[in-house]
């Protein structure tokens, strides 16, 4: 899919990876639709970025928010055909901690915002991408997921960020068959340790002890570095059904306390 002139969809693009990632197509000639909770850095960011963005408040977990968006997308650029989620959200409790047991609703709103929420703006996208004039190769349409390399190196009290993400992987390649005949792929990526306002809000001691457990480049990553990878699946129409970990090498382990 060639960035220039296209038009993507990114969740969670107000900030972090997302933001980063739309930076990167506006500066390749994409135009992009921001969702995001944040509206005052989402409107910032539309007007660092001009006429080649909008900005699109809403709850990606909320069925008729993101209904509601697709059509204002369309009425601004015609059509769309990237879609990049990249909301969700983070944090750690322990199924029985300090404060007793997990309260359920803890669970499934993590669920709910990185998985449902996922899942929410591909239902209500898929049609408009099948509905993609296709170009030259045949392809009308890009997925790029966001899960976490805490899909398979899940740490304690992470179980259901762990879930979340995990599931977000299982996705990947059914429904990159579910939709190949419709020339549309998907691919997911796995993000290590980035560099993100959520980690930016920890000591830094505690984020210098987290880089050196990277083995090379023994750091953070860039959003920037994200933003790369997810212009690279979109050019790429060979890379379909599959996910992607960028990480550095890190596999977390198991520190017994």
């Amino acid at each position: 899919m060639d960035t220039t002139n296209s038009v993507a969809i990114i969740t969670g693009g107000a900030s972090g990876l997302g933001e980063a990632t739309a930076r990167a197509l506006v500066e390749k000639g994409s135009r992009v639709a921001l969702i995001d909770m944040d509206q005052r850095r989402g409107e910032k960011l539309v007007t660092e970025l001009g006429n080649a963005a909008i900005f699109c408040p809403g709850d990606v977990s909320s069925e008729k928010e993101v209904e509601g968006i697709v059509e204002t997308v369309k009425k601004t650029f015609g059509t769309f055909q990237v879609v990049l989620n990249c909301a969700g959200v983070g944090g750690d409790i322990k199924v029985v901690g300090k404060e007793g047991v997990m309260p359920l609703e803890a669970f499934n709103r993590t669920i709910q915002i990185n998985l449902v929420g996922t899942f929410n703006v591909v239902r209500a996208t898929a049609s408009t991408l099948m509905e993609n004039n296709p170009n030259d190769k045949g392809e009308r349409g890009v997925y790029i997921n966001t899960a976490s390399i805490a899909a398979y190196d899940g740490q304690v009290g992470q179980a259901a960020y762990s879930s979340s993400k995990g599931a977000v992987v299982s996705l990947t390649l059914t429904l990159a068959r579910e939709f190949a005949n419709n020339g549309i792929r998907i691919m997911t990526i796995l993000p290590g340790i980035m560099d993100t306002p959520l980690l930016g809000k920890l000591p830094e001691n505690i984020r210098e002890r987290l880089a050196k457990q990277v083995p090379f480049p023994p750091r953070l990553g860039d959003p920037s570095e994200f933003a790369s990878l997810a212009c690279h699946i979109i050019e790429n129409t060979y890379l379909n059904g599959e996910h992607i970990r960028l990480d550095g090498g890190l596999r977390m382990g198991f520190g017994r306390r």
